[in-house]
């Protein structure tokens, strides 16, 4: 039926629509959390759970994934949702960038997809928690440009649902808040997917995958297909291994640890909610602090 058109387009369509596929589910998930977090969370309760001192604020961030998991697909609602909450920007980023790599799901796929080897799965998590550590206090203590946009801070909300409100009142408003951000996020993960196919279909991967010469350049090649693929962080791994013995340990750790914090989707949804300016910086950061520990390791 559609043999009249380009190989590469076709290739493209396929890669686009296992992306969306893939992503629709969480980012689902991710909305229905965020509606969940807008009805029940209120900044009361915030200031209950998150601790004053800034450090242990960040901690907690950076733990809160192993028991709230989610996939990268759909972290920025929710992110966006705790910090209109209150919940502190360093703690929400530190989040961010655990949340996706520390779930029991994509601990126990790394662990699987490595020949039932912890190593991978351990250095993973360790690349995790150092990377929110460095996030959360370059944002505690040193990024004084703002985080959310304008239209954003403007809409928080300083009260959530009643304590009166009835109990199907408040599940019916989870899912109308939750069907609106999906609607509203799904545009951005429908960008970010096309991108993302484009550049696998004609980015000159074979030229990269010659790139080898060096551990740097091995470790830069994967921070670029971490980010070109755009991989849910469940499915990531086993892609990882595969290239294990092309590109060496060090930079797949990079892969498995850069990849569900930046990647084109993600980033696409990010733009929506946060300054360009920070997003530049909070990328960078990443990418620097990502490179030197799989360096190191």
């Amino acid at each position: 039926m559609f043999n009249f058109l380009p190989h590469s387009v076709l290739q493209m369509s396929t890669i686009f629509l296992s992306i969306v596929i893939e992503a629709i589910p969480f980012v689902l998930l991710g909305c229905l959390i965020s509606g969940a977090l807008q009805v029940f969370l209120t900044p009361e309760r915030v200031q209950k759970i998150v601790p004053k001192n800034k450090f242990l604020a960040i901690l907690v961030g950076s733990f809160l994934g192993f028991f709230f998991p989610s996939c990268e697909c759909g972290i920025v609602p929710i992110v966006t949702q705790f910090m209109r909450k209150g919940v502190p920007e360093h703690t929400a980023f530190a989040f961010m960038v655990t949340a996706p790599i520390i779930n029991p799901i994509v601990l126990f796929s790394t662990y699987i997809a490595f020949g039932n080897s912890m190593k991978f799965a351990l250095l993973r998590a360790l690349g995790s928690f150092i990377v929110a550590l460095i996030i959360g206090t370059w944002i505690a203590y040193f990024n004084r440009s703002p985080i959310l946009k304008a239209d954003l801070v403007e809409q928080i909300d300083h009260h959530g649902a009643s304590e009166k409100t009835g109990v199907n009142k408040k599940i019916w408003s989870v899912f109308v808040h939750g069907i609106d951000e999906f609607f509203d996020t799904g545009r951005y993960l429908i960008i970010g997917a096309l991108i993302a196919s484009g550049m696998q279909v004609f980015l000159p991967t074979q030229f990269m995958l010659q790139l080898t010469s060096t551990k740097v350049i091995g470790i830069l090649v994967m921070l670029v297909l971490a980010f070109t693929m755009s991989l849910c962080s469940e499915a990531d791994a086993f892609v990882g291994s595969s290239l294990l013995s092309l590109f060496g340990s060090n930079a797949i750790i990079a892969f498995l640890v850069f990849g569900p914090m930046v990647d084109i989707k993600n980033l696409m949804m990010m733009k929506r909610s946060f300054h360009g300016k920070f997003i530049l910086q909070l990328i960078a950061l990443i990418s620097v602090v990502v490179t030197i520990y799989a360096l190191v390791i």
